[in-house]
């Protein structure tokens, strides 16, 4: 009799990798350790998803409802994965709140997590409220309060948006970009020019990363279409004259300095390993890559393969990754293990 298959994180590979392992007829055991699934799109209030511009709430809350409603997928919301052994096809795991389970195989989809901004203090965040990340962006959204300077409330006239914040940034140990930053930032900076077409807004960057398609539609959109203005500079720091925030640095293109004041900055967080990581990675026994996210094994026979036979992985559990790439990722990984299962028996 077949056992059920261990899916560890309920965000968008989870929830992918448990739905098509529930379509296909198979059991399935979701473990996610927050008090409900979605993972960084819902829990920390995403507005709408890039590139399909659909609202997180109801794309990903879609999906929820999607497993929660399949009567193959059993989920464990609250709950962490404690003891993992066995060989493949006779995994017994331990599940803090869900007893004792023997598994075929496991995927870890246990995703990332944000890049803290106060770990770069001489940008201003935490020193000056209006100095927020793209995720309190997003949440003023997502919430309908619309853009407002946490200060005082007002609707800003002047937005700064700084890219790599977290990331291609070796003095803080972030070597890795985190890919969709530019891209997300292009498509925020649109939507605050949206809701207020008063406002001035700028992105500072050093290179612009807009991969594939996204080039059209964000990068040259917001700028031909939304009018958003991009200055290749390198920030040295954000202060204030009491009034107003002051960015500080060189415009890198015309090699002269720049002080410039604006209403709010934002910091274009990049993804982080998630903290739990070497606990994963010991409870597991899987490897880690040189930054800390999980290794991948050899993806062109199989996608989703560990270093351990019978544990996969997908979406931003392995690097930075998108949302779309998560979830094709997550439905891969079921079916790498569903086909290990078959070819073996």
């Amino acid at each position: 009799m077949e056992k059920p298959i261990l899916v560890v994180g309920g965000g968008p590979a989870g929830l992918a990798a448990a739905h098509a392992l529930g379509g296909l007829g198979r059991q399935c055991i979701l473990v996610e350790k927050e008090d409900r699934l979605g993972g960084a799109p819902i829990l920390s209030g995403y507005h709408k998803l890039v590139p399909s511009g659909e609202y997180a709430k109801d794309a990903i809350g879609g999906m929820v409802e999607r497993v929660i409603a399949n009567e193959n997928v059993t989920v464990h919301t609250s709950s962490t994965v404690s003891r993992f052994e066995g060989e493949p096809g006779r995994f017994s795991v331990d599940i803090e709140g869900g007893g004792t389970v023997e598994v075929e195989s496991a995927i870890l989809c246990t995703g990332f997590t944000h890049f803290d901004a106060l770990n770069k203090p001489e940008w201003g965040f935490g020193t000056y409220p209006d100095v927020v990340s793209t995720t309190q962006v997003e949440q003023m959204m997502s919430s309908g309060q619309g853009i407002r300077c946490p200060s005082d409330g007002r609707k800003p006239k002047r937005v700064a948006i700084l890219l790599c914040v977290g990331s291609r940034d070796r003095q803080i140990g972030r070597e890795w970009c985190s890919k969709i930053c530019c891209t997300v930032s292009a498509n925020m900076a649109m939507e605050i020019r949206e809701e207020l077409p008063d406002c001035h807004v700028y992105i500072y960057y050093m290179d612009i990363r807009t991969f594939g398609l996204y080039e059209t539609k964000f990068y040259w959109r917001s700028q031909e279409e939304f009018k958003v203005k991009y200055i290749k500079a390198r920030i040295a720091e954000v202060t204030s004259d009491g009034e107003r925030l002051i960015v500080k640095g060189e415009d890198t293109l015309v090699k002269r300095p720049i002080t410039i004041p604006f209403d709010m900055v934002v910091h274009a967080i990049g993804m982080d390993p998630n903290v739990d990581n070497a606990r994963i990675a010991q409870t597991f026994g899987v490897q880690l890559e040189r930054h800390g996210y999980i290794g991948e094994g050899h993806s062109y026979g199989a996608l989703g393969h560990t270093s351990r036979p019978g544990v996969y992985v997908a979406g931003s559990a392995t690097g930075p990754e998108t949302i779309d790439d998560s979830i094709a990722q997550g439905t891969a990984a079921a079916m790498s293990a569903v086909a290990r299962h078959s070819s073996a028996a």
